[in-house]
């Protein structure tokens, strides 16, 4: 049974076939059900008394089948007293017993056994005395080791207490491989129902290995402490017990085979490593004959590629391990057969038969077995003078449309030339046909003139060897026609036609045109050109001669030299496609070559598709899915255009699918490759610089044909030679090794043979902890260190040994391993889950083998949601962040997420699932909630809903756009107190109708969603004054102010220009003395003419004032919108003004007669002038009808000039005629043109004059004074007219 355990443990670990597994299985279930024992009991005592005990036990951990009725047995008897044995049967149910009528103080032996219907299990027997309670026995003692053999050694021992009763069980414990005081100590071996045992053997030991032993005694009241341990001890060394799993065999190339498989693992080398290694064994399926086997020393080594192998054949291989102390079992064989090559000859029995002039009727046989070398699947069939391809795969071919092999009639002669012409004869030179389809026979000339009959033609009949011909009797200066023929059996072939003239003015021709080449003559790989040919200097031209050049710097290269006389134009072709070309043309005639023509403009033809294919420099393994293709792109000058990227093709190869392929005839030439194989899946590559591409979404462990072409605007070019490889394992050893190479020594310090070298390498910085060693032996001077560590510095450092030890270690040098598939995230944790999206974050790759570009993750439904199963891949590009948010996800949904990091290329996944939704415990939905919204700012109300298991901690927010439907946290953290939420408008997209919801959060995680809220804008409400409204409305108002301040400065004008006049009127009456109808008011202002009031009505006629001579011309009119008036400031200026008692108006003289006055006049008392104080514009002027008449009733149609006057004053009467304390004057202010009162001081010393003339001066007031010298004129105007 032991041993089904150890077979069937072993097919587990190692993966042995399943049809063992499956076996073995059976072997061992059929043990167990029907099995005849039972395994021993553990037996227990209590109640031990003089004359009776109690026994109990438990049931067999394995029954091994069913137990009877009566199954279990228990028996006593007297130590080693067999006649005393009592035996009962139990029922099975029965785990107790109590043994009665035993003799005080004797030793039994009682013994207990299940039983089956097949026998009587194993027994489990203890002795125990009666009326004496057991005791812990102690440990063993004196323990000593011998027999150490490769799997087992031998234990002696001296027993220890054993507690008053019999020892039920013998335990051995064990240190392995690492001893010492704190180390694990393991059972390794039990010895049951052997009381009397002095030594036992410890059997199913590891070889080659250290064990260090320990024991321990058992019986019915337990396990005694462990015996002092014994000394250590190392196995002897075994060949190893297993061969090497995982054996693979993969096609490498067309005669090599690639053999991989796992190592040994280090417990399982039974010997030293060493001496640990491999070997291959590999021959040809079918033949056990050529037996080939190769020895691998590198215990670490893992693969091997078989070289020298035929082409598509197929070989068996297996491998065994092997050390120091022989080989160990042959892995299970592994078959792979080696790729397809090229024929090795071809057909044989090649037959042609000329069926027709243009057709050949070709036959052939098989091609040897041995040199197909793969499966055939067609013929290429090339004709010799063409290069006309036909693919088939029959024996038989038709070729139609082959330039004609049968005789027939012969083209016509070439190089027809007149080297001599004189004016009554001409000889002629000519070459064979190019064509001449048969044996020419003879030759036919005939001439004539140009303008005769052909009837009158000469002919002459020449034999075949003939290559001249002189014809005389010519007439001069004429033009002859000469026609040479060919003939063969077949009859006279096509002709040939040449002109002469029979003159000796012969001269060599003139230069062509500039050759010209138009646009849509121009193609890929020709061009038409076209020119005007020159003159032929009385000599016929024969033939032109087209050159051509290739931009920028490639010489002049003769295209053709035999271009038909009369050609006006020539297609040049061959040429090579997106090239710049130069062409230019000589003509030849009789006397020579002509100048060649000035070149042509520069012509690039057009692109075409490219010529070549790239090549493939690699194809090897990247991940378990995918494959990394390298190559190197055609040269640029085959790529014939602009290269815009590279299709790659693959398919999975099934090579026996292929051996029951269909015979089919392809009967158009066109025809390619691709018809007669199965089709290929295309990859396009639109990146022109790529040099590599990985391949990825393949199947595993499947064979796959790779092929790879480039493109351009024009189309797609031939494809590369196909490349097989195997999918399904990551080949990244390349990439976690370094190769280390070194000289041996100088021979004079060596000091003796060098047996070979030790190889020391560790990781940067890290020499103690991560330091290995490697020992090589001669012949060898380097090796490759493997199973490193991705994108790592190395220190490697080598040192010499031999007979006597080690030598000096060399100088440490340093070396990095390339980037390697990084490890697999180092977690994945999700965070936030809601019922439609979750928050993913994971941790960086615990060994990153290089620099980390990017993580691809990709996650699905576990099972289809509506009945699709959506896969999403999203690519991270960059190192950081390590986390996504995930939004579109269904609610209730388990899902499964897969990540993985990208360095060079992608290494494993780091997987995970998980379900959509609260959980168990989470929170209810809160209240639907509902919006506020002023201004700017929204605020969200909300009801708290179930808390579930535990309080909540917080709410969130969620928000989605109306029109999307994917929700999205938009707020979080909201403390649990609250139950509204204002956000602002500025966190929203502005225009976007949204709706909201809320969830509650606990301990256990995001609860279920509100019901979402009514939909609201984020559009943003302007204030009322930035509304276009309250623009219109505050516009309008303002212009409403304007009008009205516009309407009161205008009331408020005219009622200063009133009152201004009445203060002026007022004044004037104040004086002492009255005006008479002649007098007036005279203002001066400088250079303004003064304002002059009438105290009445004017009547005057304008003969009247010109005769009198009061002006001499008319005074400018101040205009009304000048003038301002202020009704205090004129009313108080003026009340300054009034004189004394005893001053007065001197009365201007006036030659106005009676009649001529007005009807009315006013009169002022000269008592009363120096009493009124006061008064007021209105008031002086209505009191006053003939102010008030004078101003509004004039007569239309009369004239009333003002009166202008000038007196001149004398001194004494102008200092008299101001007060002392009089101070006053007019200045007219700034923008006005009517004199305004103003303040004046002055001081007097004489009296005023009774009769004074008052003046006042237009000065402005800082420029006034009292000299008196002054004498200001004196002007006055009426602003009445």
């Amino acid at each position: 049974m032991v041993l089904l355990q150890s077979i069937w443990y072993y097919c587990k670990v190692y993966e042995t076939t399943v049809k063992y597994m499956v076996l073995l299985q059976s072997i061992w279930y059929y043990f167990k059900v029907y099995g005849t024992t039972v395994k021993y009991m553990v037996l227990l005592f209590t109640e031990i008394l003089d004359t009776s005990l109690k026994v109990s036990w438990k049931d067999p951990n394995e029954k091994n089948g069913v137990l009877t009725g009566t199954a279990t047995r228990i028996s006593w008897e007297e130590f080693n007293r067999t006649n005393t044995r009592v035996t009962h049967y139990l029922p099975n149910l029965t785990q107790e017993y109590r043994v009665t009528g035993l003799t005080a103080l004797t030793t039994y032996t009682i013994q207990v056994a299940g039983m089956t219907s097949k026998g009587q299990g194993q027994l489990s027997s203890s002795t125990i005395s009666s009326g004496v309670p057991p005791e812990m026995p102690g440990p063993p003692t004196n323990i000593a080791i011998s027999n150490i053999g490769p799997r087992s050694v031998a234990l002696q021992f001296k027993p220890g207490y054993d507690g008053k009763t019999s020892i039920s069980r013998w335990q051995v414990e064990a240190q392995i491989g690492i001893i010492g005081e704190n180390e694990e100590w393991v059972m390794v071996h039990q010895l049951p129902n052997e009381p009397d045992a002095r030594s036992l053997e410890v059997l199913e030991l590891n070889p080659y290995t250290s064990y260090r032993f320990r024991m321990r005694q058992v019986n019915i009241v337990g396990t005694s402490p462990p015996s002092q341990p014994s000394r250590k001890i190392q196995t002897l060394q075994a060949p190893p017990d297993i061969s090497p799993y995982n054996v693979t065999l993969r096609t490498a190339s067309e005669t090599s085979l690639w053999l991989r498989w796992v190592p040994l693992p280090e417990w399982e080398y039974n010997g030293d490593q060493e001496l640990v290694g491999y070997r291959v064994q590999y021959s040809r399926a079918a033949s056990k004959e050529g037996v080939l086997s190769h020895v691998i020393s590198d215990r670490l080594e893992r693969e091997f590629t078989i070289e020298d192998l035929e082409e598509w054949t197929e070989y068996e291989v297996r491998v065994q391990a092997i050390n120091g102390m022989g080989s160990g079992p042959w892995s299970q064989p592994v078959q792979g057969r080696t790729r397809e090559s090229v024929p090795s000859c071809g057909p044989t029995n090649v037959s042609a038969f000329a069926t027709t002039s243009s057709s050949i009727l070709v036959r052939w046989g098989e091609v040897p077995q041995a040199d197909r070398n793969g499966l055939i699947l067609g013929y290429k069939v090339i004709s010799t003078r063409s290069t006309w391809t036909q693919y088939c795969c029959v024996g038989t071919v038709l070729l139609t449309h082959v330039p004609p092999s049968v005789s027939t009639v012969p083209g016509p002669p070439v190089g027809i030339l007149f080297p001599e012409v004189r004016t009554g004869s001409v000889r002629l030179i000519w070459q064979p046909p190019a064509q001449p389809n048969g044996i020419i026979l003879a030759y036919q000339i005939t001439h004539r003139r140009n303008t005769s009959n052909s009837n009158a033609a000469t002919v002459d009949v020449l034999s075949p060897s003939a290559r001249q011909y002189t014809a005389s009797g010519l007439k001069p200066e004429s033009v002859y026609v000469f026609r040479l023929t060919a003939q063969t059996r077949k009859g006279w072939g096509e002709a040939a036609e040449a002109l002469v003239v029979t003159t000796e003015k012969r001269a060599r021709p003139q230069p062509a045109s500039r050759p010209t080449v138009p646009q849509e003559d121009v193609q890929a790989r020709s061009v038409m050109l076209s020119w005007e040919p020159g003159s032929d200097g009385l000599s016929p031209v024969r033939y032109y001669t087209v050159q051509y050049r290739e931009l920028p710097d490639s010489n002049w290269t003769v295209h053709s030299a035999s271009v038909n006389h009369e050609a006006s134009s020539y297609i040049v072709d061959s040429l090579k496609p997106f090239t710049s070309y130069q062409f230019r043309v000589k003509a030849t005639n009789d006397i020579g070559d002509s100048e060649y023509s000035q070149e042509s403009e520069a012509v690039t033809t057009l692109q075409d598709a490219p010529d070549k294919a790239p090549t493939i420099l690699s194809v090897t393994p990247h991940t378990t899915t995918s494959v990394l293709v390298r190559w190197e792109p055609p040269a640029e000058k085959q790529i014939n255009g602009v290269l815009l990227g590279f299709r790659v093709r693959y398919r999975e190869l099934q090579y026996d699918h292929l051996r029951s392929f269909t015979i089919r005839t392809i009967n158009s030439p066109a025809s390619n490759w691709a018809e007669l194989t199965a089709p290929y899946s295309v990859r396009n590559l639109s990146e022109s610089s790529l040099t590599q591409y990985e391949l990825d979404n393949l199947s595993k462990h499947k064979r796959y044909e790779i092929r790879l072409s480039v493109y351009n605007a024009m189309g797609e070019g031939p494809t590369s030679t196909p490349q097989e490889v195997f999918v399904g394992e990551a080949a990244m050893l390349n990439y976690l090794k370094l190769d280390v190479t070194w000289s041996p020594p100088p021979l004079d310090s060596q000091n003796g043979d060098i047996q070979g070298y030790k190889i020391y390498f560790w990781e940067f910085q890290l020499q103690n902890e991560t330091e290995r060693l490697r020992t090589m032996f001669l012949p060898e001077l380097g090796v490759k260190i493997k199973n490193l560590t991705g994108y790592t510095t190395y220190m490697i450092s080598v040192a010499a040994f031999n007979a006597a030890g080690d030598g000096p270690r060399s100088p440490p040098t340093r070396g990095r391993t390339q980037q390697a598939a990084p490890s697999r995230p180092s977690f994945l944790h999700f965070s936030e889950l809601t019922t439609t999206s979750v928050n993913m974050s994971w941790g960086e790759p615990g060994q990153a083998n290089g620099i980390i570009e990017g993580y691809r993750l990709v996650y699905e439904p576990c099972t289809p949601v509506d009945g699709v199963s959506k896969i999403v891949t999203v690519d991270v590009k960059g190192s950081t962040p390590l986390w996504m948010k995930i939004k579109d996800l269904a609610d209730g949904v388990t899902y499964n997420f897969r990540i993985r990091a990208k360095t060079l290329t992608y290494g494993p996944e780091m997987e995970a699932n998980i379900t959509t939704g609260p959980g168990e415990g989470a929170p209810g939905p809160p209240g639907e909630p509902f919006i506020s919204r002023y201004g700017t700012a929204l605020t969200l109300h909300w009801t708290s809903g179930d808390p579930g298991r535990a309080p909540i901690t917080c709410y969130v927010i969620e928000a989605r756009p109306s029109d999307e439907g994917l929700w999205d946290i938009l707020i979080k953290d909201i403390p649990k107190e609250v139950t509204s939420y204002t956000l602002n408008l500025d966190m929203l997209r502005e225009g976007v109708t949204y709706d909201f919801r809320v969830i509650g959060v606990n301990d256990y995680g995001y609860g279920s969603p509100s019901a979402p809220s009514p939909s609201i804008s984020a559009q943003k409400v302007s204030p009322f004054y930035e509304e276009w409204w309250f623009l219109v409305v505050i516009a309008l108002v303002g212009l409403i102010f304007i009008l009205l301040l516009v309407f009161i400065l205008i009331i408020r004008g005219q009622s200063k220009k009133y009152t201004k006049k009445a203060d002026s009127g007022s004044h004037s009456n104040s004086t002492s003395l009255p005006l008479s109808h002649g007098e007036m008011v005279r203002l001066d202002e400088g250079r303004f003419p003064a304002l002059e009031l009438n105290n009445r009505r004017l009547s005057v006629k304008n003969s009247f004032c010109r005769k009198n001579g009061i002006y001499t011309r008319s005074p400018p009119r101040p205009s009304p919108g000048s003038l301002h008036y202020s009704d205090e400031d004129v009313s108080t200026k003026y009340n300054d003004l009034i004189p004394a008692e005893n001053s007065s108006l001197t009365e201007k003289p006036s030659e106005i007669s009676d009649s001529q006055g007005s009807d009315s006049e006013y009169e002022v008392d000269q008592n009363r002038g120096g009493q009124q104080k006061t008064h007021s514009f209105v008031n002086h002027y209505i009191s006053d009808p003939t102010y008030y008449n004078s101003w509004r009733r004039q007569q239309k149609g009369v004239s009333r000039p003002p009166a202008y006057g000038y007196t001149q004053p004398d001194q004494g009467g102008l200092i008299q005629g101001l007060a002392p304390q009089c101070q006053g004057t007019l200045f007219r202010p700034k923008g006005s043109r009517t004199p305004t009162p103003s303040l004046l001081s002055c001081s007097v010393s004489e009296p005023p004059s009774q009769h004074g003339t008052l003046l006042y001066s237009s000065r402005p007031p800082s420029s006034l004074g009292c000299s008196s010298t002054q004498q200001p004129p004196t002007a006055g105007f009426s602003s009445f007219v």
